[in-house]
This record gives structure tokens, sequence and C-alpha cells, in this order.
């Protein structure tokens, strides 16, 4: 299988890269800065290929797809994403569009060059990595990382309802907390305080089974499934003034 990857140089990205790679397959990461990647990655693994790359830079971006995509594409998960922590520093210009065009440009014009090819073959799977904090509803004061994230699982219902005639699959993954590098430096080195949260592993494990069963959507912990229909059940009100 022929698996590209981008945002596959950290986190979630990087465990599914492992995943694959040690499963045998043709694996390309893509990521902004390569020299994260761990010296070890494509130890044993001659199918690995890297591509220095922003999924903001929309002819690179081409480039990457339709290069990797030569002699085809089996799967395409997208993990790059940009979080802002607007609980305390304030949104500038250039930081709402970067988180615009990480979020929701770079996955959708990502998804639409490789549409291109799997409809040429029929065949293959496209993947997003999106967040529950995508279920939450919309109101007043709520955070733009939330609104774009909404709009990656809005995406993936649109690809899924076009691509589904031609035999390929749509699948949007909808983790909660998982222990990742950057999580940790976002709160101060340790994350374990956030609710049900989950290892790099058990959400390897999650995706890769949805991805195998070609699930429409995975949420997962089932616990953060339930906390944020509360959460929505909530006016709109109160949900501005718990932020």
């Amino acid at each position: 299988m022929r698996v590209l990857i981008l945002g596959g140089t950290s986190g979630i990205g990087l465990a599914l890269a492992r995943h694959y790679l040690q499963r045998g397959d043709t694996v390309a990461v893509a990521g902004r800065d390569l020299a994260r990647l761990p010296a070890d990655l494509g130890a044993g693994a001659a199918q690995l290929q890297a591509y220095a790359l922003d999924v903001t830079d929309a002819p690179a971006l081409a480039r990457v797809v339709q290069q990797f995509s030569v002699p085809g594409l089996d799967l395409l998960i997208v993990a790059a994403g940009f979080y802002f922590n607007t609980r305390h520093h304030p949104l500038d210009a250039s930081t709402t569009l970067r988180m615009l065009r990480t979020n929701v440009g770079g996955m959708e014009q990502a998804f639409g060059l490789a549409a291109e090819t799997m409809l040429a073959q029929q065949s293959g799977q496209l993947v997003a990595i999106a967040s529950v904090a995508g279920l939450l509803h919309d109101y007043p004061g709520a955070s733009l990382y939330s609104a774009t994230k909404r709009s990656v699982l809005s995406l993936c219902a649109a690809y899924r309802t076009a691509l589904q005639p031609f035999g390929i699959a749509v699948t949007a993954i909808v983790p909660g907390y998982v222990d990742t590098a950057q999580l940790r430096a976002l709160n101060q080195g340790d994350a374990s305080h956030k609710p049900f949260i989950l290892s790099e592993a058990q959400a390897v494990a999650q995706i890769t089974q949805a991805i195998r069963l070609r699930e429409a959507v995975r949420v997962f912990p089932w616990q953060m499934r339930w906390l944020v229909a509360l959460l929505n059940c909530l006016p709109a009100w109160l949900l501005a003034l718990r932020r």
C-alpha cells in the first residue's frame, strides 16, 4: 500500500508513519521541518520517502501529492494542523490566517489533489485528523480552532458523498486528548491532567482500525463523545462564561 501522511514528522502523524512502515507499506511523510524526523524512522525501510512541505504552500503541496501519486496513491492522511491558545493570547491577523490556511485550506486542497488520482484509479481512501473540539456547537466566544475542526468534518462529509460512488472512502478521525510532545509542550511539559487522555499507541490503534474498516467517522475515547454531547446541551451563555 502507498501511504502519504501530511504532518507526518511529529505527533500522531509520525506515529502513524511508524505503524505503516512496520507493516511494510511504502510511506511518504511531509512536514515543515524534516530535522524533526527520528534517525531510526527509516531503519530497514527502504520504502520511506520524506518531503519538506508547509501545507499552506499550495504549489508545493500540489507537487508533493502529484509526485508521490505516481504510480498510485492508496491512502492519504492529513494530520497537519495548527493550534493557538486563545485563552491566554489574543489572535492577531497572521495567526488567524495561518490557522485557516493550515487546518482548512491545506486539508481541502490535499483532498482535492488526491481525489484526482483516486478517481482515475477508482480506489483509495482519504483521512483527516480532526478533533472533538469540532463536535462542539458554535456559541458566542467559541474558539477559531473549534470552528476550523467543524469545517474539517463538514469537508469530509462532502467528499464522502462525492466519492463514495467511485469506491473511495473518506474517514474523519475525531480524537480527544492524545499525549503527544506538542500537547505536553502546551501544558508545561505534563498533560496528564487532561480528561481521558490516551497514549499515542492507543490513538494509533483506534485510527488504524477505523481506516482498515473504512469507517466514515471515528470518535474516541467514548468518554469524550459523551462529555461533548453534555456540553452541547448547555445554554450558549453558560458556555461563553465557561470559556
